[in-house]
């Protein structure tokens, strides 16, 4: 249950966004482009960071750059 732990983890990385346009799924309202971010985890496809809601959320690895 690692998950439960990742909002007070110290980060892996910082990273910036680079866009906020999905096809599928309202993105915009939760990233901001060209803010950076603290990385808490990451997966082949996705990073998870503590969005602009402050909660934790899984975006691909697309919106941004390291």
């Amino acid at each position: 249950m690692q998950h439960l732990v990742w909002q007070n983890k110290e980060p892996i990385k910082t990273i910036t966004c680079v866009h906020a346009n999905a096809a599928k799924y309202k993105v915009d309202r939760v990233l901001t482009p060209g803010k950076t971010y603290d990385v808490k985890n990451e997966t082949q496809e996705f990073y998870f960071i503590v969005d602009d809601t402050g909660i934790i959320g899984g975006f691909k690895k697309d919106y941004f750059r390291e």
